[in-house]
């Protein structure tokens, strides 16, 4: 299935990424079809190749072996019911990145033996480097998943977990992470103009020490307590504000967040259920 017809139901910043790693990938754009409102979101997909573009989502999934539906929750129902009939002629792969919207409420707008996966991206994926989280319900043969690993792969790594609820606890960690060290550099910066450093010097040196940590930790032959136990010299300033760390209840607090929206990711899925079809 390496020309499989893959077909985008909206052309926003996620899907134009994905397309534009499949491009990038070698998949022919011939093979690419999306559909969207937006004549200039259509226009910008263009911009990436020739691929085939349309308002009408149907006629975009007419033909396709996959179907990515990357479209707002609030809008999620009606772009499933659009597509529902060539999705069941066809026997396509759904593919999809809504948040908050669990495969029992999709299976309501597709009908039953809808082969569906569902996937956690995070923002990352905008620059080829994102973190996917991805289950499969039962009706996905092994060659269905196969190609949502390639297509998904194309934007960064895959992980493939065993049960739906536990992409609520990859929302929490890779889905809503970026921000949690965004914020993180935020802070660092701030307190680095404090100490007298301009906002400049201060942006610029937390930015590139945020890249060279996660560089290390990514090719790094150890793990990460060793790689803190090799910058944290004993007696040091490293150490000093390590424990200042641990005294103020850090990790309590990265935990606390995560269960928080974990527990929002939960409440999203759960109401995505008791909608009336």
């Amino acid at each position: 299935m390496t020309n499989a017809v893959i077909a985008f139901i909206g052309a926003g910043n996620m899907a134009s990424s994905i397309i534009g790693g499949l491009l990038e990938s070698g998949h022919p754009a011939s093979s690419l079809h999306a559909a969207d409102p937006s004549a200039e979101s259509l226009a910008n997909l263009r911009k990436l190749g020739p691929v085939h573009t349309y308002h009408n989502n149907a006629d975009a999934c007419a033909q396709a072996d996959v179907v990515i539906v990357a479209v707002k929750p609030q809008v999620m129902r009606a772009a499933l019911e659009s597509i529902a009939a060539p999705v069941r002629k066809r026997g396509a792969l759904v593919l999809s990145i809504a948040a908050g919207t669990t495969i029992a409420s999709m299976e309501q707008s597709l009908g039953e033996g809808a082969a569906i996966v569902r996937c956690m991206p995070n923002t990352p994926a905008l620059l080829g480097v994102g973190a996917s989280g991805v289950y499969a319900n039962a009706q996905v043969a092994p060659g269905q998943r196969e190609l949502a690993d390639r297509i998904l792969g194309a934007v960064g790594l895959v992980e493939w977990v065993d049960a739906e609820p536990l992409l609520d606890a990859i929302t929490a960690l890779s889905g809503s992470g970026p921000a949690y060290f965004f914020l993180f550099m935020e802070a660092m910066i701030n307190a680095g103009c404090s100490m007298g450093l301009s906002r400049e010097c201060a942006t610029t040196l937390t930015r590139q020490t945020a890249l060279g940590a996660a560089r290390m930790a990514l090719e790094s032959d150890v793990d990460l307590v060793e790689l803190r136990r090799r910058v944290t010299s004993p007696g040091g300033t490293t150490e000093r504000a390590v424990e200042c760390f641990e005294h103020e209840g850090l990790r309590d607090l990265v935990a606390h967040a995560m269960t928080a929206a974990q527990q929002r990711a939960a409440d999203m899925a759960a109401d995505s259920e008791q909608e009336t079809p």
